[in-house]
């Protein structure tokens, strides 16, 4: 289930070493002022190598995210987005809950004009998942190209 992130509004994890937190629920999803928040415009984020544990079985699930936004007075931080998307390293859930999620709590933190979320799942029991969510309406102005993952055949 989404949480509402902990707002940081500056960004407290640059310039230094930060520990992977342990679990979603620990780790901290930051924001900063957008410096163009009058223009419409598309920012990318693309983790082809994220992964989580399978609530039943405990084995790795992978997953190649895209997370798309248009930004309105808030852009996320990289490091916490990045510390955030590695704390589901050891955390179960299903696909669905995952990727749900984490668009919910980007989606809680920064609440863009619009963001969309596509996880594409490495097959698990011989069948891949892809989940998708969104939210907002995309601005007229605004260009969301394709999110560029081919179909299953290997994914590469």
């Amino acid at each position: 289930m989404a949480r509402t992130p902990k707002v940081q509004n500056s960004p407290t994890l640059l310039g230094q070493q930060t520990p992977h937190p342990a679990n979603p629920e620990e780790a901290v999803l930051e924001r900063v002022p957008n410096p163009h928040p009058d223009t419409n415009y598309m920012a990318r984020f693309t983790a082809p190598e994220f992964t989580s544990l399978c609530p039943v079985t405990g084995q790795p699930d992978f997953a190649h995210l895209v997370i798309d936004y248009a930004p309105g007075k808030w852009l996320v931080e990289s490091k916490s987005l990045k510390l955030y998307l590695g704390s589901f390293r050891n955390h179960g859930a299903f696909h669905e809950d995952c990727t749900v999620r984490i668009g919910k709590e980007i989606a809680a933190l920064l609440k863009p004009k619009w963001l969309r979320i596509g996880g594409y799942w490495y097959p698990r029991g011989g069948i891949p998942i892809d989940v998708f969510w969104q939210t907002g309406v995309l601005p007229k102005d605004v260009w969301a190209p394709e999110q560029g993952v081919a179909n299953y055949r290997g994914r590469g």
